[in-house]
């Protein structure tokens, strides 16, 4: 999302990240550099201009010219502040109140329903929750039977009622229903426009009145850019919303909205979508927003993804088998699957500091591991098992097999071997022992 904001803002500090003079003078020019890359990412003017002017109050104030390394605290600063433009902490959602009615609002087109799904699939699965889904959305064309698809492929039961336009009383009963099931969270879709107007905006506030939902969310589309902003101030004035879910995050967007509409609306962004797959959802942490914009990665989220795909059992599994050298195929292509449930392949590699700016021209593919799965699925359970018996009749067959070539199986061989002797190293050092101990 904040690539092109990124470079830009890379590009304005450089000067201040080397070692030469720092003035006042070059401060300056540097912020004003800072504001222009803003507002071209489509922030809101009145927010850029207050962001620079604390930036530049607060170098000042800490004596940036006479640091010892005044680029890199400048820098910080500017991590500083761009983390409270976001809003400083993580905001979490309240799920105290059982059960707790989480009412979805937007305009048409922003992705709540889709949305609603991702938020029912995290709670079940990140918070063991038992979440319903209930569609009021009864307007537009096959809204109720997109949320029972969606419903039924997460396994969380979803109230609908068909060919009835009444969306205050199909919530009201939606939430007894969720009661009588024992249900402890609520999501409740609701029709969206193209365009705020008054009837939208009179019935929201009617569903509001009649299930009095514990969290209001505010559903905006991100590559609406500022637009988006002022629909969520008109939503805002009208629901006074818990907090703000920002979607297509990893469209072609400028990032404006995440910037501008904290500042705005004084409300969190909670949530953001990352994609179309309904495990594509994100807490949002204003901190890692930062260290992504100025190129520093995100370790924490990328080890977040690791642990939830993390088998404790099946790793100690894995280092038995290194440590007698029986590490095999199979346990590669079981690698090679946790890796693929991580998600977007470029999206990981961004997140290892440095490597964002690296690979940013390069289209590294989804399928990148297609091959490497044809040819093992080509392998024999035996020569899956026991790599060494692959000679060179075995690598043509295999090649043949799997629609590849002998280039590429022997590539394979060598990285598998490699994969292998590394893994070996590791599990024989100190590293090795450092893997947790069982629990009793």
């Amino acid at each position: 999302m904040f690539d092109n904001l990124s470079e830009k803002l890379d590009r304005s500090l450089k000067l201040l990240k080397g070692e030469g003079r720092i003035t006042e003078i070059n401060v300056a020019e540097t912020l004003k550099d800072v504001r222009k890359a803003l507002l071209e990412a489509d922030v809101n003017y009145k927010v850029a201009k207050t962001f620079t002017d604390t930036v530049k109050e607060k170098a000042m104030g800490q004596n940036v010219l006479t640091a010892i390394k005044p680029g890199q605290l400048m820098v910080k600063i500017v991590h500083d502040e761009l983390t409270q433009l976001m809003g400083g902490e993580t905001a979490e959602i309240d799920l105290q109140q059982k059960p707790t009615v989480i009412l979805m609002a937007g305009l048409q087109g922003s992705g709540k329903t889709t949305f609603s799904g991702k938020l029912a699939r995290m709670l079940k699965t990140k918070k063991n929750k038992r979440p319903m889904l209930v569609a009021c959305d009864v307007y537009r064309p096959a809204a109720v039977e997109q949320l029972n698809v969606v419903g039924a492929s997460i396994g969380v039961p979803v109230y609908s009622e068909q060919d009835v336009i009444d969306p205050i009383g199909i919530a009201t009963r939606g939430l007894a229903e969720a009661k009588a099931k024992g249900c402890d969270v609520v999501i409740v879709d609701t029709a969206g426009r193209l365009a705020i107007d008054e009837q939208m905006m009179d019935e929201i506030t009617r569903i509001q009145s009649a299930i009095q939902p514990q969290v209001v969310l505010f559903v905006v589309d991100s590559m609406t850019g500022q637009d988006a902003v002022n629909t969520a101030k008109e939503f805002n004035d009208r629901l006074d919303f818990t907090g703000v879910v920002l979607t297509k995050l990893d469209g072609d967007t400028r990032g404006g909205a995440a910037l501008s509409i904290r500042s705005v609306v004084n409300k969190p962004i909670m949530f953001v979508g990352t994609g179309e797959k309904l495990d594509a959802i994100d807490q949002f942490h204003p901190a890692r927003m930062a260290d992504r914009i100025l190129g520093m990665g995100d370790i924490v989220s990328l080890v977040e993804r690791a642990q939830e795909q993390y088998d404790e059992e099946e790793a100690r599994r894995l280092q038995k088998k290194i440590a007698k050298n029986q590490f095999d195929f199979n346990d590669f292509l079981s690698q090679i699957a946790q890796i693929k449930k991580m998600g977007n392949l470029k999206e990981l590699a961004s997140m290892i500091p440095g490597v964002g700016k690296a690979i940013k021209d390069i289209d590294i593919d989804d399928d990148a591991f297609k091959s490497i799965e044809a040819i093992i699925h080509s392998m024999t359970p035996k020569e899956r098992s026991n790599p060494e018996i692959l000679n060179s009749s075995r690598r043509a067959r295999i090649a043949k097999g799997s629609g590849t070539d002998m280039q590429a199986v022997n590539r394979l061989l060598k990285q598998f071997d490699q994969t292998r002797k590394m893994m070996k190293m590791v599990t024989s050092s100190k590293i090795g022992k450092m893997m947790p101990k069982k629990r009793r």
